[in-house]
């Protein structure tokens, strides 16, 4: 089975691919890095020629419409000129229908055109990864104090745990159209302040005295409304926010940023 996987160099990619040769799947990291380029359409056709399946993970925090939603264009109008298309399957976020984050609504605009193109889709959304919520807990803090929006919590996953479910899905059957899977979630809930006070714990610094401030905007006020959060229906699995890092700090699972 050939599976090509944009972004496969990232870091949710890199586990996917990693994962995917482990059992057996020839693989193809498609990423501008390898002469794939989503803003232009550069070396896509070929990347994809002979794909059995497609693991669309590529994105671009910055360049919403030319990467993340007209790339996700470009790669439809490629398969479906094929006359079997492959099985997509794209990773999306837990309430990016929710949110006026512009990251976010270019997601939720990938899943609407996917959702519109007839093709064999699957879309799976995780919430926030370990990792992101780390950097964001470091990005609040400076020295020893901590400026938190009120409310901000998140239930963050690890992407190695996410790489093995997305694996399943892509070597498993296809849908014969659109497909929602379930959404995907670790195990704990942590609020933004306990984030902060853990990763400065883990370096051997006391938590930073908080200034707390009402959410401005229309996305951190999504956040305080918790629409990054997982319904009822979630699938839950992974490690914690807490165990991750722990498990990184003791060198028995070393993480890549």
């Amino acid at each position: 089975m050939r599976i090509v996987v944009t972004g496969g160099q990232g870091l949710l990619g890199t586990e996917v691919v990693r994962r995917l040769e482990a059992r057996g799947a020839t693989t193809t990291s498609a990423s501008r890095r390898t002469g794939v380029d989503l803003a232009t359409g550069a070396g896509l056709e070929a990347a994809l020629h002979g794909a059995d399946c497609v693991i669309h993970a590529a994105v671009n925090h910055w360049r919403h419409r030319t990467v993340n939603l007209g790339g996700t264009r470009r790669l439809i109008n490629i398969l479906a000129d094929q006359p079997a298309p492959p099985h997509i399957v794209y990773i999306s976020i837990v309430g990016c229908d929710r949110s006026p984050f512009r990251y976010y609504r270019a997601k939720h605009a990938s899943e609407l055109v996917l959702e519109r193109s007839k093709l064999p889709v699957t879309v799976v959304r995780a919430t926030q990864f370990h990792t992101l919520v780390a950097t964001v807990a470091r990005v609040v803090t400076r020295g020893p104090l901590g400026f938190v929006p009120r409310g901000m919590s998140f239930q963050p996953c690890d992407h190695r745990w996410v790489a093995a479910e997305i694996a399943d899905l892509a070597l498993g059957l296809a849908p014969s159209g659109y497909h929602r899977a379930a959404d995907l979630a670790g195990p704990e809930r942590v609020s933004l302040a306990d984030a902060a006070a853990f990763i400065r714990a883990e370096k051997g610094k006391p938590a930073p005295r908080l200034i707390t401030f009402p959410p401005v905007g229309g996305t951190l006020r999504a956040y305080e409304a918790g629409v990054n959060l997982p319904g009822p229906d979630v699938k839950i699995g992974g490690s914690s926010f807490r165990g991750f890092w722990m498990a990184a700090q003791s060198g028995a699972a070393p993480v890549r940023q």
